[in-house]
């Protein structure tokens, strides 16, 4: 079998952790297998760069960053190959370039484009453990590329496909992906498996198991994932296409994102396409939206609320102030003291009474609900940040308390 194992930052933070990671890829490999391994930086390395480019320019360029920022890969996948050299095993390690992760050239979020993976076959069919950078790849023009947030995560998921690997194991700092986040919540149980649809959704509502742009590409490239931890010698949680479910189990978990802030439009004519333009002047300045809501017309006017992350609340506020006299509506009010908190799962789209128990748990904690939004399998709510944990636990003690 060939194994594409991915480790985290806090996996190889220090040289006790780094033999640990070692000796998972040794026994891995003893076992048998053709074995590939991304590496983030370690620990605090790339807030540590980001903060030492800071005092040199305090507005460097993105393409000086992600030369930058590309080395703290290097050291860990460097230090991780001598760990595996003392034990007398042969490896070798590879930067992105070296693999040919070609990427746009969007520096600091580039996307990947393909992964020439001769190379890294050339090396495996020498028994060779290949020890790759993740997080970073080459455009067309020679330069070194980052993929942002996420993006060790991606990096494996890619060359497991590129690869047609048996498997891709993302390995953390907790034994799989479950109901809510254990560290936070009482009585969080781990899943065996996910579903790319719920893991994607979760990824994406604020669970930071797995980024959402990994997950995504595992789903469309068929690539089966696991996620599993780098201290206790367990299986984890598979994501894939399908799971069995027992029948009481409609939803599968529970997100909060502390990162979003709403904005009101007041008084906007109830008119043809003016959430058209409100909208697409958002859209012009790359700024996603997400929850939305209109309210019952009034007097020719309503109201017009809806969420963006919190990085992007001051630009989308003056592009609403821009628009208020020429689209003709009476104010804008911000409110970035709020919080997303969110149920995934399959199953709903066949159950009723979900939204129901989620809103009573609420109730029951007395937690007011500012805005509302579902699909068929999640539903979404927008509540005072104060009250975000205390929501987590009664939403999860009404699913999941016995």
């Amino acid at each position: 079998m060939l194994i594409v194992q991915k480790f985290g930052g806090s996996s190889v933070a220090d040289a006790d952790k780094v033999r640990r990671v070692a000796g998972i890829i040794a026994d891995t490999y003893s076992e048998g297998h053709d074995v590939v391994v991304v590496l983030s930086a370690q620990g605090d390395t790339t807030d540590d760069l980001i903060a030492k480019a800071h005092e040199i320019n305090e507005n460097p360029s993105k393409r000086e960053m992600d030369v930058l920022l590309s080395t703290g890969e290097q050291i860990s996948i460097a230090l991780v190959a001598m760990a595996l050299e003392k034990i007398g095993l042969p490896v070798i390690s590879l930067t992105g370039w070296q693999i040919e992760m070609s990427t746009n050239s969007s520096y600091g979020a580039a996307r990947i484009k393909k992964i020439g993976a001769e190379r890294l076959r050339r090396e495996l069919d020498k028994r060779r453990i290949v020890i790759v950078a993740g997080f970073q790849g080459i455009n067309k023009y020679d330069d070194i590329t980052t993929l942002g947030r996420g993006g060790s995560d991606t990096s494996a998921v890619a060359i497991a496909a590129a690869l047609h690997a048996d498997s891709c194991q993302i390995f953390t700092d907790v034994e799989g992906v479950y109901t809510a986040d254990p560290r936070k919540v009482e009585g969080a149980l781990k899943l065996d498996a996910i579903t790319y649809d719920e893991m994607l959704e979760l990824a994406s509502l604020g669970a930071q198991v797995l980024h959402n742009r990994s997950v995504e590409m595992a789903k469309r490239y068929g690539v089966n994932l696991e996620v599993l931890s780098s201290y206790v010698r367990k299986p984890g949680t598979k994501v894939k296409e399908v799971v069995k479910k027992v029948e009481q189990m409609k939803i599968s978990g529970i997100a909060k994102d502390n990162n979003v802030a709403s904005i009101s439009v007041e008084g906007v004519p109830d008119e043809p396409g003016i959430s058209f333009k409100v909208f697409r002047a958002l859209a012009k300045a790359k700024i996603n939206v997400d929850i939305i809501l209109q309210s019952v017309e009034r007097g020719g006017a309503n109201d017009i609320s809806f969420t963006v992350a919190k990085a992007d609340l001051a630009a989308a506020t003056n592009i609403m102030e821009d628009l208020m006299e020429t689209i003709g509506f009476n104010k804008v009010t911000v409110d970035n003291t709020v919080a997303k908190v969110s149920i995934v799962g399959a199953g709903m789209v066949s159950a009723s009474g979900i939204a129901a128990l989620m809103f009573e748990a609420l109730y029951d904690a007395k937690v007011n609900i500012k805005m509302i939004s579902t699909s068929e399998i999640k539903i979404s709510v927008l509540i005072d940040e104060e009250h975000v944990d205390a929501a987590v636990q009664a939403i999860h003690n009404k699913f999941f308390g016995d």
